[in-house]
């Protein structure tokens, strides 16, 4: 995969394009994105100076220190942003080919649905981890 992704809502009226390398996926399992996506959050992230957006997501401030992006068209999830970060997270399931990006934990694990399961094998984090969320792969 080269150096540029592009990804974008359901009815393609936001759409963006990422330059260069971004984190791992990251599943997050707390109540705030259970409730937003239906089951738990998969995402990745870039720098926002390597992220373009065209169209225009709304935003829903979830919390103090976040809110999350998505089309008010056809109300796919695209983003969640914590202004104080360098990074803008990006739903993994709206990238047009996440080839090369992989599951590296799991977050909120101590807020995860009872219906399933977290692998054992897997590095987790029972609340929020900043190891596992500010990863940005190199090169």
């Amino acid at each position: 995969m080269g150096d540029e992704r592009t990804g974008g809502c359901l009815c393609g009226a936001v759409t963006y394009r990422v330059t260069g390398p971004m984190r791992p996926v990251i599943a997050c399992h707390c109540q705030q994105c259970r409730k937003t996506s239906g089951h738990h959050v998969a995402a990745t992230s870039a720098p926002r100076e390597a992220i373009a957006i065209e169209g225009a997501p709304v935003w829903y401030a979830s919390s103090e220190t976040a809110r999350r992006g998505f089309c008010g068209t056809c109300g796919s999830n695209l983003f969640w942003d914590s202004p104080d970060s360098a990074t803008l997270s990006i739903h993994a399931g709206t990238l047009d080919d996440a080839r090369g990006l992989h599951v590296a934990g799991h977050i909120f694990t101590d807020d995860k649905g009872a219906y399933y399961a977290i692998p054992d094998d897997a590095p987790s984090a029972g609340g929020y981890d900043p190891t596992l969320t500010t990863r940005v792969a190199r090169g």
